[in-house]
């Protein structure tokens, strides 16, 4: 087993096991929990690959990964009760999004991507899961609205150091651009910063119309 599927195995069972969690508090049942937690792992890689004509996508040509995510979910399933869950969620929802940020941008490349393609492409890995799992779970996704951090800046500056060094030294590259997203989304947590969002109308009619 090579750097790269290590970082995948980690990455997709980070991701299965924020994904129960999410389904633990909305009060799933088993299957509700490996389900959601099945499409937060695997569902930012399966629609890139899609996406670049990967077909079938990678992650469901994995037996041992697929089982993985099962067990993982199955144990939180049980489990949960001994799990501390905002903190765990965030490191864990944080640690997954870094290494499939700098993941898929690493699949770019090796698919032939440009820069601002591979940056899409390792958003898309980081994000897309978390947005299934939102929608699932009947909430707006938080990529939309996030406030007091960097998610899918901190996802698409991982990506792009990828980009920039993965062709030089892979395992640089990889550790560069895990290490910048996570950098820069437990830094902006820490400092307490968000994107802007537009004001609030001040205008009566304007607000009325808006309504």
């Amino acid at each position: 087993m090579d750097l790269i599927d290590v970082l995948v195995w980690l990455g997709t069972l980070t991701f299965a096991i924020t994904g129960a969690l999410v389904a633990v508090r909305k009060r799933f049942d088993l299957v509700g929990v490996v389900v959601l937690g099945a499409v937060t792992a695997i569902g930012g890689g399966s629609v890139r690959d899609l996406m670049a004509g990967v077909i079938p996508p990678t992650p469901l040509t994995d037996p041992a990964l697929l089982w993985g995510i099962v067990i993982a979910a199955v144990a939180v399933f049980f489990l949960h009760r001994f799990i501390a869950e905002g903190t765990v969620y965030y490191f864990l929802d944080t640690a997954g999004l870094a290494l499939f940020a700098t993941l898929g941008a690493e699949r770019a490349l090796e698919l032939g991507f440009g820069f601002w393609g591979t940056v899409f492409a390792g958003v898309l890995s980081g994000v897309g899961g978390g947005v299934i799992r939102d929608v699932l779970s009947g909430e707006v996704p938080g990529i939309l609205y996030r406030a007091g951090d960097f998610y899918a800046t901190a996802a698409a500056a991982g990506a792009a150091v990828a980009f920039l060094l993965v062709p030089v030294n892979s395992t640089l590259g990889l550790s560069a651009g895990i290490t910048v997203a996570l950098v820069l989304r437990v830094g902006s947590r820490l400092a307490d910063l968000s994107l802007p969002v537009p004001r609030q109308p001040h205008n009566p009619d304007t607000a009325n119309a808006l309504d």
